[in-house]
């Protein structure tokens, strides 16, 4: 204790200019509202004024003449009244959280009760700065304590307790970091009080109530911390809910349409899935980014989105097409083109319709572009799709022999193909040792989804 008394004029400075930090802190808070940012800031002026008049009560106890006259008189009287504007502050703070962060539309009597506590305690010190009823002063203006002066502790620790049992009773209404903050308050300066009610000369008291103020500002900062980092989580984790949803949907409606699209050629049945399948395969083993690999996929599932604009009859003519029909079908990577351009958020959807006819030796359609000037995407559907094209059945032909199909790739390497994609595909063929891909002659239940066994043996 004696350390404490040699050290608490420099406590209490360190203290109360703490709290007029916090103050010019507190009104920069967006986060609390502008009521209990006014109350905290209050409760922090009460707090730092308290150990101001408390200290000057100390420096001039004793000193002769008008000064210390005054100032021993009217630091004691404001003392006494920022302890009481101090509580009181805490019962708006806590009227406040139990109204907006509680819900609690109704505030507790007990409220009430320590308003009037706070007023009575007001009324009572005016009358004994005129009474002498709390304190008094010698000829040397030193502060002594007077027959009532236990009075003054019984209303600020009457209003403490009162308020204690509401945190207690509605303790489910709030945060839990808030509520060990206002428990802190009410009890470690109750403590203190029992102390200095047997200890003379010291402001323990008034220390420890300044100093749960501090701390309530850090829990109340902490717990907002904390509530905005959960809601942010909140946000982040519906905002990933609605990407996921806003690709499915997405994934639905591309499938949806490549369904559509090869429901209008009645040899060509889960073409445009296999086709994205085969080109994801060949992307991801030519080693590019998971995001490539999607967008290659649904660029493939939608390669032949051109078709739509093309005649039934001619997609499903059986005999060879004329030189004018077939100057139609290929028309259908521009329709495509078109189609598709008008997805601006996903423009490789129109690059892989448009390009994935031309040839990497430059005779293909619509533009004529040779090697490198191919996009990369529609080199890799291009391979996949002649691929799918050999082991699919058609009006004119049945699916070729695998062997078969891996020599017009090989023959295609640099001319039709790019051949590192080319040579990728010819290390799947290698793997698929029991001709897994290629069109199923038998229409299966997981086919007419689209979703038909078309992985190598390895994979599979």
């Amino acid at each position: 204790m004696e350390i404490v008394k040699a050290l608490q004029l420099d406590i209490m400075l360190l203290l109360a200019g703490a709290c007029f930090t916090l103050v010019i802190l507190t009104l920069q808070t967006k986060t609390l509202t502008v009521k209990r940012r006014g109350i905290m800031a209050f409760m922090q002026s009460a707090a730092g004024m308290l150990l101001v008049f408390d200290r000057l009560a100390y420096i001039y106890r004793g000193v002769p003449g008008d000064t210390g006259y005054w100032m021993v008189r009217i630091s004691n009287f404001m003392v006494f009244a920022m302890t009481l504007y101090l509580i009181h502050s805490m019962n708006l703070y806590l009227s406040d959280m139990l109204r907006n962060d509680g819900g609690l539309e109704q505030m507790p009597p007990v409220i009430r009760v320590n308003e009037t506590l706070f007023v009575t305690g007001n009324i009572l010190l005016i009358v004994s700065q005129f009474t002498g009823m709390y304190y008094t002063f010698d000829s040397n203006n030193t502060y002594q304590r007077a027959a009532w002066f236990p009075l003054c502790y019984v209303i600020p620790i009457a209003i403490i307790l009162l308020q204690l049992s509401v945190i207690v009773r509605y303790r489910d209404l709030l945060r839990p970091r808030i509520v060990q903050s206002l428990i802190l308050y009410s009890v470690i300066p109750l403590l203190a009080s029992i102390i200095q009610f047997f200890v003379y000369g010291l402001s323990l008291t008034n220390i420890s109530l300044v100093s749960t103020v501090v701390v309530i500002y850090i829990f109340a900062l902490k717990d907002l911390n904390d509530t905005v980092e959960e809601a942010e989580r909140k946000e982040i984790e519906h905002y990933k809910e609605e990407q996921r949803r806003i690709q499915n949907l997405f994934e639905e409606t591309a499938e949806a349409l490549a369904s559509a699209i090869d429901a209008k050629d009645r040899y060509t049945h889960g073409h445009s899935t296999r086709v994205a399948d085969y080109s994801k395969e060949i992307a991801e083993k030519a080693g590019k980014p998971p995001e490539f690999c999607e967008q290659v996929y649904f660029a493939a599932l939608l390669h032949d989105v051109g078709k739509i604009g093309v005649p039934d009859q001619i997609i499903n003519k059986d005999g060879k097409l004329t030189d004018d029909e077939f100057a139609f079908i290929k028309k259908h990577p521009v329709i495509g083109n078109e189609i598709l351009s008008t997805i601006s958020e996903s423009p490789y959807l129109s690059t892989g319709a448009h390009y994935h006819h031309e040839r990497y030796d430059g005779r293909g359609y619509p533009e004529g572009l040779k090697g490198e000037d191919i996009p990369e995407l529609a080199r890799i559907i291009g391979v996949a799709d002649a691929y799918d094209a050999m082991t699919s059945t058609r009006s004119y032909r049945d699916p070729l022999p695998q062997q078969k199909v891996r020599e017009e790739l090989v023959r295609g390497m640099g001319t039709q193909f790019d051949p590192e994609y080319a040579k990728i595909m010819l290390h799947l063929i290698d793997l698929d040792t029991d001709y897994w891909m290629k069109e199923e002659s038998e229409k299966r239940s997981d086919e007419v989804s689209g979703k038909a066994d078309i992985v190598p043996h390895e994979i599979r």
